[in-house]
This record gives C-alpha cells, structure tokens and sequence, in this order.
C-alpha cells in the first residue's frame, strides 16, 4: 500500500549495491510513495554491483562519487539539484566498511591505518555529505538526513570490531549537525538503530549469524526487516516527522530495551545443563 508520502520530494540515496542493500529497498520505496532521487555509490561499486539496475527500475540517475571525497560529494550534490529540478529534500547515508574486519584484524591489535579508513568510509563522509550540503545550500528547509547505525555504538558486540567505533561517531555527527542544521533550516538529522540484517556489508562481521539468532531470541517483535527498515526511513523523510531531529532512533524489534528474553535464557539454560548431550529436548520454563 502507498500512501504519496514523498510526492514531490527529491533526495540522494548512497550505498545501494544489490537487492540485499538497505538503500536499494529504501530507493524501491521512495518511488513508491512519488519520490524523484539520484543514487550514488563509488565507481567501482556501481561497476561491481547493480546500482544501474536499480537505476533503471527507478527511473533514476546513478551518479558515481566517493563520499569520502568533497570534490566528488560537490559534483554529486551540484549536479543531483540539476538533474532532479530543485533542491534535495532527503539524504540517505547507507555506507559501512571495515577494512581491518575484512582483513581479520582483532580489535587489540588494529591496524591504525586501516582504522583511519573505516572511520572515514563509514562515519566522517556522513559530516561530508552534510557539510557539503551545507556549503551548497542544496537542502530545502524540512529536509531530512539519514544514517543508518547499529546499537555497537552504545554496546559491546564480539566481533564488531573498530566498526563499533565508527558508528559511534556517526551518532555523534548526527546530533552535532543536527543543531546546527536545525537552527538555521530546520534540516532534520538522525540516525536508525536498525536489526541486524543481511547484506553485503553486515555478512562480514565475523559471526554474523550467531549475532542475527541471539537478536531474533531477545527482540519481542523479532529483529527488524531491511524491507521494514526501508518503511521506517521513508516515514522519516516524511512530512509526518518534522519535529524528529538528533535522535538515534532503535527499529530492532525492541532489542535495545531488553536484558534478557525468555527465548535466550531457554537457548541458554539448554547449552548450560545439557552440554554433554546435544540431542537434548528438555523444556525450561520461566516465569
């Protein structure tokens, strides 16, 4: 069911890779609810992946750029206001990467180098994209901007790694931006706390799986969707959350919330007493 949510609206989506891609199902829905955009992603994602595809579905410019880049960010941003008419009214920031993950690198022995990357990539391009907005003045007022992070930014998580730390900041940036951007524009900032989900990017956390099955065990509404996640952002590029700004916002199923699930102490109570007898089928009851 569409709803014309975002008729008339124009944004820049980042980091649609595939159809796994958070962005490629916030882009599939954005021109459901009668949005115009460009997307963007670097030259050699866009040549690897299917962003053109989704370009295509779309009716959408795909607009290479390394986000990373303020020369690239400009050109993107200069010629997404051409290219779709007027000003932007939505931003979304879906990248993520660690090289030091993809190298197995723990986090007591992280390459310094490398670290510098994942911060860059993956939190300090989301105050590029806003500040090259900024310079350009290429948000009408209302515009929202979205980045999306995950709850390692307030907890622990074995094998998140230096990842953890970027979205930490990337929180950050979001609340820093948020005022200022609020004060002079009423330009929206925040940050979606989604689930863990299945995509390119997130397969590569080390035990990923195990993370997505303990997530669904403790969150009482299970863990959020990517295509849930896509619903949520467009509500926030909406109309409907104009006073919703410097928020980190949880969609995960209430996970966030949560100590302890009945569902994970069973799991948890079954490896504890029966860890000598896989085949075990005894049922543990709670209060």
């Amino acid at each position: 069911m569409t709803y014309n949510l975002l008729k008339g609206k124009r944004g820049i989506i980042f980091g649609a890779l595939n159809e796994d891609s958070i962005a490629w199902k916030v882009a599939m829905r954005a021109k459901e609810e009668g949005a115009t955009f460009t997307l963007t992603n670097t030259a050699v994602a866009i040549r690897m992946g299917d962003t053109n595809k989704l370009g295509e579905l779309c009716n959408a410019e795909v607009i290479p750029a390394d986000a990373t880049n303020v020369e690239d960010l400009e050109n993107l941003i200069t010629k997404s206001m051409e290219v779709l008419g007027g000003k932007i009214d939505f931003v979304l920031h879906s990248i993520g990467m660690s090289p030091n993950v993809r190298k197995g690198k723990h986090y007591s022995d992280l390459d310094y180098g490398l670290l510098d990357k994942t911060l860059d990539i993956s939190a300090i391009s989301f105050h590029k994209v806003i500040q090259s907005c900024r310079k350009l003045d290429a948000l009408n007022e209302w515009a929202s901007v979205i980045g999306l992070s995950y709850v390692a930014a307030q907890r622990s998580f074995v094998g998140y790694n230096d990842m953890a730390d970027a979205k930490a900041l990337l929180e950050s940036i979001a609340r820093s931006f948020g005022y200022i951007y609020g004060r002079e524009r009423n330009v929206r900032i925040n940050t979606i706390s989604q689930s863990p989900t299945y995509t390119t990017a997130g397969g590569g956390i080390k035990g990923f799986d195990g993370l997505l099955d303990f997530s669904e065990r403790m969150s009482p509404l299970g863990n959020a969707s990517g295509d849930e996640c896509a619903d949520y952002c467009i509500v926030m590029f909406s109309d409907l959350t104009r006073k919703v700004t410097m928020q980190n916002l949880f969609h995960d199923g209430g996970f966030s919330n949560m100590g302890m699930s009945l569902r994970a102490m069973h799991t948890y109570n079954k490896g504890m007493c029966c860890d000598c007898d896989p085949e075990c089928d005894h049922e543990h009851k709670y209060d």
